[in-house]
């Protein structure tokens, strides 16, 4: 017997460790007296991640639907790292990434590569689908590696340490992301033929078929990766704008 569509199933260990990481920041955060759009990030990250793991979006992606599971993969390895990224200050970043492995991996020439390779590994069809039919340790094992791989992805983007990127180097690295992850979601959306057998085969639901909800599923990536980096790489592009216009603007007269 399928649980209903709607049921509130949540991944308790998934929501144990968001929970537990959400909370020893927003203690650090507050004895540190973060300023508030920091606050405001750490909070949106647990938020995001806790929404799509403890509403019926968990049981849809474990259950009926490739664009659910699809979702919760973008928030985790993209909307949320981000948010974490930023909500953390710069004192304890720096104290981070003196520690050798971190500096290492949060080079903008790994960072990169490890969140694509993350990310196509985990769609390669036997390792997708056997996460989902076990759906024990493989499934909170993709969860967290794409977690990682975000922050990752996005430490060069918002901390200075352990080295500082321009504003015209950080637009040039989030379009080089979005350029090279964007594939997969066009990969999905035109596929002639549904990818997962996992999915094939789920009960329908909505009035989806397996391709139709392959579809949704590229179309959500595309355009969710759309918004985050496009934005980013426009927010960035204007502020190296501004430092060239700075730096050429004639010295005032006396």
């Amino acid at each position: 017997m399928e649980p209903s569509p709607w049921a509130w199933e949540p991944a308790w260990l998934e929501v144990g460790l968001v929970a537990t990481l959400g909370a020893a920041a927003a203690i650090v955060q507050h004895r540190r007296r973060a300023p508030v759009l920091r606050r405001l990030a750490g909070g949106g990250a647990a938020l995001l991640a806790l929404a799509i793991f403890t509403t019926p979006v968990e049981t849809l992606a474990t259950t009926y639907l490739l664009s659910a599971h699809v979702l919760q993969n973008v928030v985790l390895a993209e909307w949320a790292p981000a948010l974490a990224v930023l909500a953390l200050g710069p004192p304890a970043a720096a104290a981070l990434a003196r520690r050798a492995p971190l500096r290492a991996l949060v080079h903008p020439l790994v960072a990169l590569p490890l969140w694509l390779a993350t990310i196509a590994v985990w769609h390669v069809p036997a390792l997708y689908e056997a996460a989902l039919r076990r759906q024990g340790s493989l499934l909170v094992l993709e969860h967290a590696s794409y977690a990682a791989a975000g922050v990752l992805l996005f430490w060069p983007v918002f901390q200075a340490a352990p080295r500082a990127l321009g504003p015209g180097a950080k637009a040039g690295y989030l379009a080089a992301a979005f350029l090279l992850a964007s594939p997969l979601g066009l990969l999905l959306t035109f596929l002639p033929r549904p990818l997962y057998g996992f999915y094939e085969q789920a009960p329908r639901v909505f009035g989806l078929s397996p391709l139709a909800d392959q579809q949704v599923a590229g179309v959500l990536m595309a355009a969710s990766e759309a918004v985050l980096f496009f934005g980013l790489v426009a927010f960035f592009f204007l502020r190296f704008l501004a430092e060239e216009d700075r730096v050429r603007a004639p010295a005032p007269t006396r």
